[in-house]
């Protein structure tokens, strides 16, 4: 028996729990971007511990360890749900050079990322199909018709989109209802208690037409589950948070410190404390996992409820962060520059 909350998906039919499993912590160390992902057995139990946990939403990637989270992913949901149980969201990546170059248009490579997303999952369909970042090398009206033509093939039943400005969603929105295209309802952006820019513009926006925010690193590198100054293989390994994190590290660290003293009073993990703010003001938050005590603590996060005055507290001490990461090269003059995050084909 499980407590889990579940929330409609904005302007979709999809039920989803009120926190997702991220799966990027998943995948062959060897044939990807990160060290310290962990290897298929390990992220099979702890794919199947959430789902008895009442988790029914799991988000991945294609460029996710070259593929191999899609690969492990579904094949551990083959074993242990039926595929009417789980909402499955992946996502695929812009053209490469090598695609421009040939003439490959966006339609084209939508679809053929859709068809090799489906081929490691092992699926004939994703429940949401998002756009991982902004490509300012193809023209926004291929993006939109390559998806909507991938929800009409019955491949994908909704889309989503990722890492984009309030601006570029609303922009997108518009063409999509002016040409009778499938609308974005989701937005994964980087949102969690230490970086909040997202409410200066995306909330609104997505409060306004119902679009669902279900935010990433919503522990920031897992930052927000324990003590300043204490590690793990993740917090060493992993350089992309690094980059994200550590400029802002004291002031960030405030806010972390009152996050591990409500988990105290509360008696709950700093894990719980972290998404169930981020449960205030989101669908369905992202958390990965690479432990068992990692999932069972996201689990348990939508039964705990802060007052106002809880809320408060852990707001008080935030101060403007300047973007980083993915967002900071949202910009036409940055997408023919490798990515900081270098995601794979």
């Amino acid at each position: 028996m499980n407590d889990m909350k579940y929330t409609k998906l904005g302007n979709s039919e999809l039920n989803v729990s009120r926190v997702c499993m991220g799966c990027m912590g998943f995948g062959d160390a060897s044939n990807g971007q990160h060290s310290w992902t962990i290897n298929e057995q390990h992220s099979r139990e702890i794919i199947k511990r959430g789902f008895e946990l009442g988790i029914n939403f799991f988000d991945t990637a294609i460029g996710y360890q070259n593929g191999t989270s899609e690969q492990y992913l579904g094949r551990a949901l083959a074993d242990f749900a039926r595929r009417d149980e789980v909402v499955v969201a992946t996502k695929f990546l812009p053209r490469t050079n090598e695609e421009i170059e040939a003439g490959i248009t966006g339609q084209q490579h939508i679809e053929n990322m859709i068809n090799l997303s489906l081929e490691h999952l092992g699926m004939d369909h994703v429940d949401l199909y998002i756009y991982h970042m902004w490509d300012h090398r193809t023209p926004l009206y291929d993006i939109m018709d390559g998806l909507n033509k991938v929800v009409k093939a019955g491949k994908a039943r909704y889309i989503g989109i990722s890492n984009c400005f309030a601006y570029q969603l609303a922009k997108a929105n518009a063409l999509a209802e002016k040409e009778g295209f499938a609308k974005f309802i989701s937005v994964q952006g980087h949102y969690n208690l230490i970086f909040r820019e997202e409410e200066r513009e995306m909330a609104k926006l997505c409060a306004e037409d119902n679009i669902a925010m279900t935010p990433y690193s919503s522990l920031a590198g897992g930052r927000l589950s324990r003590r300043p100054g204490t590690s793990s293989k993740r917090f060493e390994e992993d350089s992309y948070a690094h980059l994200k994190y550590d400029a802002t590290a004291d002031r960030d660290n405030v806010i972390i410190e009152r996050t591990a003293e409500l988990a105290e009073k509360h008696g709950v993990s700093m894990t719980e404390v972290a998404l169930a703010w981020l449960m205030t003001k989101t669908a369905s938050p992202i958390a990965g996992a690479t432990k068992l005590s990692h999932v069972e603590g996201a689990a348990k996060a939508s039964e705990l409820v802060l007052g106002s005055d809880e809320l408060a507290y852990l707001e008080e001490p935030y101060v403007p962060h300047a973007l980083v990461g993915v967002m900071a090269q949202n910009t036409p003059a940055a997408a023919n520059k490798k990515q900081v995050w270098p995601l794979s084909k």
